[in-house]
């Protein structure tokens, strides 16, 4: 059986230099079993697998997997997902806007000009941490201590750390050991950390996602929900200014973030590409 599959570029605006994502366009019919399996083969950080709404307000469904099991939502796959579908001519109940369902519910992914995405980022409940693992898990002490680090629950768990400014966190340099232990002891899928740039730049923050999978340190290449999770812990504080992000430069990639805030919503937006369109024998 073959099935439409793509593989796009996310919080990019042009291919290989933001995070891929694999979209299996129609999962009906796949067992648990399988879709682990292709999300095993793909190899990619997630890979996602399209299914009818079973909310009527919804546009369509998704099921969203690593290769170590399920999330209940993922903000690349979420705009990868939405791209892959509006490319192929995917009806939407609403002009300007797609709606995803996913397991944390109803996820809204605005149109923008030009073809930019973004997702109104969920609500999170965000939980202050600190730990002495950090200075070593990270081989640095360059926080920044006007801000508490932070673990953000939105569905995926994210350790927000602050540090001193954006160089401090290129420089950071992970031990796999004690990353480990930390993301063990604050129950976390992932640590990111987050610094200032210099006045002048186009974009306002560095960050970096660091994660640890299968006893191997990972690096993500750009995260929307850890940015996502970073927007609410910025809006706890008061901080509703729109700003831009910068992921990716320590792995040579060049992910970008725009983030706004519209009252109550947070919008989560980037470009997207396709790099492969095609089909996938199931």
């Amino acid at each position: 059986m073959k099935v439409a599959f793509k593989q796009v570029d996310v919080f990019t605006s042009s291919a290989f230099n933001g995070n891929p994502l694999a979209v299996i366009m129609d999962a009906q019919g796949l067992s648990d079993e399988q879709l682990a399996a292709i999300a095993r083969w793909t190899n990619l950080s997630e890979t996602t697998f399209v299914l009818p709404p079973q909310d009527a307000q919804a546009d369509y469904r998704v099921r969203i997997f690593t290769v170590e099991g399920e999330l209940p939502f993922a903000g690349h796959p979420t705009l990868g997902t939405a791209h892959a579908l509006l490319e192929a001519g995917w009806p939407t109940k609403t002009p300007g806007e797609i709606v995803q369902e996913c397991g944390v519910g109803n996820v809204t992914v605005k149109i923008g000009a030009g073809g930019a995405l973004a997702f109104a980022a969920p609500a999170a409940t965000l939980t202050p941490y600190n730990d002495a693992l950090m200075s070593s898990a990270l081989n640095s002490d360059a926080f920044d201590h006007t801000h508490s680090a932070t673990v953000a629950d939105m569905g995926i768990r994210w350790l927000l750390i602050p540090m001193i400014s954006a160089d401090a966190v290129l420089a950071i340099q992970p031990d796999v050991s004690d990353m480990q232990r930390l993301k063990k002891h604050a129950g976390v899928n992932g640590v990111m950390v987050f610094g200032r740039l210099p006045e002048g730049e186009a974009e306002q923050y560095e960050v970096r996602g660091l994660l640890v999978e299968n006893g191997s340190l990972t690096e993500d290449p750009i995260t929307g929900s850890a940015n996502a999770c970073l927007a609410r812990y910025f809006a706890a504080q008061g901080q509703i200014s729109a700003y831009r992000v910068r992921q990716g430069t320590a792995i040579q990639r060049a992910g970008r973030v725009q983030v706004d805030f519209d009252g109550e919503r947070i919008w989560i937006g980037g470009n997207t590409v396709t790099v492969i369109d095609g089909t996938i024998q199931l």
